[in-house]
């Protein structure tokens, strides 16, 4: 968790990156900002800055070869250890991101990098150093007062509740390659890669939340892939699979497989194919799958829309199940040639 409620702006500067794929230029500012008794603004510029961060998903740096040939990183830690230029560091920072941005859809903005003090991240107080980016703009009306009379007027700007693309990175665990959140709310795909891969070169931090979130989508793709209606189970067991399965690490602190296997697999046939499936998964997305962890609620949190609980019947009924599949029944009515379902309950509300 992030609080950013006594954090202060030490430093920033913001350039403009063209969009590379239309020959765009680069555009820099002559020296950094100067926020100095500006309360207004600076208080917009945090709120801006780090709510979109709400996630506990942290990166690293990371480099194949060597870390230190990880741009990014080293301009991160020299600024952290004082022997940095900021300024210099900006200019680097956002022509090495320009240098990233060939991909046709992205586009030109502004570059911010700004230096913070006294942020806490999961408890720790530390400076962190931010570094964004703006692209889209909007149209807002302008009310001004002209002779006497009320104007409208339009005025394209920011808006200061969608950051575009983001990082923070938090002068703790430096061995590490740093503790470090990102976000990018405008490419998908393959073009959103360059934001992490290309430019700031991150990897997940394997801490809990990793764990809990990939063991979570594993166990989708396992309904999802394996225990499917191709393999003749019931759409009704699916859900009742990917309910007791979000039950578990709803209710459980700690993650430990073999119960998890026992409480919601049950049966050895269904174990085993879970089993094959999940060295398969670890083997093709090159992802570690601990047998043991303490749970991330913050990650069961983040994982709920994702584990359907809904059986859609033709286009005329979708029925929601949480649970209790023995008050669910399946059948098929020969005279209509229909199949059916009979749901048993106690209460109507």
């Amino acid at each position: 968790m992030i609080d950013f409620s006594k954090a202060t702006i030490d430093n920033m500067v913001v350039h403009q990156i063209g969009a590379r794929a239309e020959a765009e230029p680069l555009r820099f500012s002559k020296s950094t900002m100067n926020l100095q008794g500006d309360e207004m603004v600076t208080d917009v510029l945090l709120n801006y800055f780090f709510k979109p961060f709400k996630e506990d998903s942290y990166y690293n740096f990371w480099h194949k070869e060597d870390i230190e040939k990880n741009l990014v990183y080293v301009n991160v830690s020299n600024l952290f250890s004082g022997e940095g230029d900021f300024y210099q560091s900006s200019i680097q920072l956002a022509e090495w991101l320009y240098e990233n941005s060939n991909h046709p859809k992205i586009k030109g903005g502004e570059f911010y990098m700004a230096m913070f003090n006294n942020v806490v991240v999961d408890g720790e107080l530390v400076n962190a150093l931010g570094i964004f980016k703006s692209e889209n703009k909007e149209t807002f009306l302008k009310v001004y007062l002209k002779e006497q009379n009320f104007e409208l007027g339009t005025q394209e700007g920011i808006n200061i509740k969608k950051l575009d693309k983001g990082c923070l990175i938090f002068n703790t665990e430096q061995e590490e390659g740093y503790k470090i959140c990102s976000v990018d709310n405008i490419n998908k795909g393959n073009e959103a890669r360059f934001w992490v891969d290309d430019f700031l070169g991150l990897q997940p931090r394997e801490d809990n939340y990793y764990f809990t979130r990939n063991y979570m989508e594993m166990c989708r793709g396992f309904v999802d892939n394996v225990y499917n209606k191709d393999n003749e189970v019931p759409r009704a067991d699916q859900i009742d699979m990917l309910n007791r399965s979000m039950d578990f690490f709803n209710n459980k602190d700690n993650f430990n497989e073999a119960n998890f296997e026992h409480e919601v697999m049950g049966q050895p046939e269904i174990i085993d194919a879970f089993k094959d499936y999940k060295e398969n998964y670890q083997l093709e997305n090159s992802i570690p799958l601990k047998e043991e962890f303490d749970i991330s609620k913050s990650a069961v949190k983040g994982q709920k829309g994702t584990f359907k609980s809904i059986l859609k019947l033709d286009k005329n009924f979708h029925v929601y199940i949480h649970g209790r599949r023995d008050y669910v029944e399946r059948g098929y009515d020969q005279q209509r040639g229909l199949n059916y379902y009979t749901l048993y309950y106690e209460i109507e509300s």
